[in-house]
């Protein structure tokens, strides 16, 4: 990556268009994602009660990865993406390696989503053609993609509007079910739900596999700094997105399972079925499916909306100077940068019809895999910034508590989320494709980049 030139007709940076108001939901966006929705069942019924503990230190981890980023932001608020960071204090081929692949992961994701989007809108017409919904989503997306970038802000602000309203009313539906004590299909609503069958799931020896789920969980948490050059006033902007994510995750990840745990013992969900879905039916609500068929269909296209502009800014930023992918347009935005990746994700209507719909979770799987290494690159990254003149003569500004002994504490955890990965059975090989595609890149960036 290198540093953009444009015409002289062209502005040189790009329009800082996101507010306050925008970023903090896009902060909390990126923490908030169809993992609980959907997944919460499968984390609950593997490690039960003990899940919430579990969410909560990796949400520690997270958090300190995050704040991690946010001092270095803070430190050049004018870089395109927070691959530059990476490229300036570990070298040109690692942030070549770790751009492209961040690139071709949420390329991969958006593919996915794309399709989820489809099988979602299957749910109320079943009798028309998915693609014909995936290719509608993915226009109107890209159409307030190049339009301003507060459009896109405005369109995940209310993404993620619709997402905490669902937590919040299964939140506040526990507590009047729990002072009420109301009587359920499963018993009594109380609070001694979480703790009367047991902490921890029966098969508590799987206790590790559910780390590696609230780990990808979390994956796309570090979206927001991919927004602080088009951010209004960021050093104020980014540690108060940064800041507000540890009280969230503890209010929209720990508050919804308490509560969905109090509503009916953990041992009456299923791993196949939303519990959200199985606490509404549970209290009469007969269009509980519909409902949180729509969330998570927002979820989705929540992501869906993220990818078109990460995937812009990204492919932007790898590109060389000169190139039309290297350009903004007047209104200061790589139209031709979103153009190009959103091209790419409709690939995904093609692909239906070459390959299984399993492909798409094997590449994603992969992905997933490659974001571990990706964020452990994030935190060596804020290690070298802090040993690095830059620092040392720099105004301190947002700095990371504890440093570095809560660098070395993360990179030791997320080391341990790689090893889980490699020691389940369903995740074994996607994590071994990862490694491969690491090894590959490598190779190209010493062939392409000189030392």
């Amino acid at each position: 990556m290198t540093e953009k030139q444009t015409d002289t007709s062209e502005p040189d940076q790009m329009n800082r268009g996101l507010t306050s108001r925008h970023v903090s939901m896009i902060a909390l966006g990126g923490t908030i994602g169809t993992g609980l929705f959907l997944g919460a069942g499968h984390s609950i019924a593997t490690a039960g009660p003990a899940i919430v503990l579990i969410y909560m230190i990796v949400g520690m981890f997270m958090f300190w990865m995050m704040r991690a980023l946010g001092e270095l932001i803070l430190s050049d608020p004018n870089n395109p993406t927070f691959i530059n960071y990476i490229e300036k204090y570990l070298g040109a081929r690692a942030g070549y390696v770790m751009g492209w692949t961040y690139w071709i992961g949420w390329i991969t994701i958006a593919m996915s989503e794309l399709t989820a989007v489809g099988v979602y809108m299957k749910f109320w017409f079943p009798n028309v053609p998915s693609w014909l919904f995936e290719i509608g989503f993915l226009l109107i997306l890209y159409g307030l993609n190049v339009v301003t970038v507060s459009a896109f802000g405005e369109t995940e602000y209310w993404f993620s509007m619709i997402k905490i309203i669902a937590i919040v009313a299964m939140i506040a539906t526990g507590i009047m079910m729990a002072i009420a004590h109301t009587r359920t299909v499963e018993g009594v609503t109380s609070i001694g739900n979480l703790w009367q069958h047991g902490l921890v799931a029966h098969h508590g020896h799987k206790i590790l596999a559910a780390f590696q789920m609230v780990f990808f969980a979390f994956l796309g948490i570090e979206f927001v700094g991919m927004t602080a050059a088009e951010t209004k006033d960021p050093v104020t902007t980014i540690p108060k997105a940064v800041n507000s994510i540890i009280i969230r995750i503890l209010i929209f990840y720990v508050g919804a399972l308490l509560a969905i745990m109090t509503i009916q013992p953990w041992t009456a969900y299923s791993a196949a079925q939303s519990p959200f879905v199985q606490v509404f039916s549970g209290i009469g609500i007969t269009a509980a499916a519909g409902i949180i068929n729509f969330v998570v269909l927002t979820a989705a296209a929540s992501s869906l909306n993220s990818s078109i502009y990460t995937t812009g800014r990204m492919l932007f930023s790898l590109s060389s100077p000169g190139q039309k992918i290297s350009k903004l347009n007047q209104r200061q935005l790589p139209v031709n940068a979103i153009t190009v990746s959103t091209l790419l994700i409709a690939l995904t209507v093609v692909v239906h019809f070459i390959f299984p719909g399993d492909a798409f979770e094997l590449i994603t799987s992969v992905a997933s895999a490659a974001f571990v290494i990706m964020y452990m690159m994030l935190v060596y990254t804020h290690i070298k910034f802090r040993q690095s003149t830059d620092y040392l003569q720099g105004e301190k500004r947002f700095k990371m508590p504890f440093a570095p002994v809560s660098n070395y504490l993360t990179l030791i955890f997320m080391a341990g989320i790689f090893i889980i990965l490699l020691s389940q059975r369903q995740t074994f090989w996607t994590t071994v494709i990862a490694i491969v595609w690491y090894l590959v890149m490598i190779m190209i960036s010493i062939r392409k980049i000189p030392k």
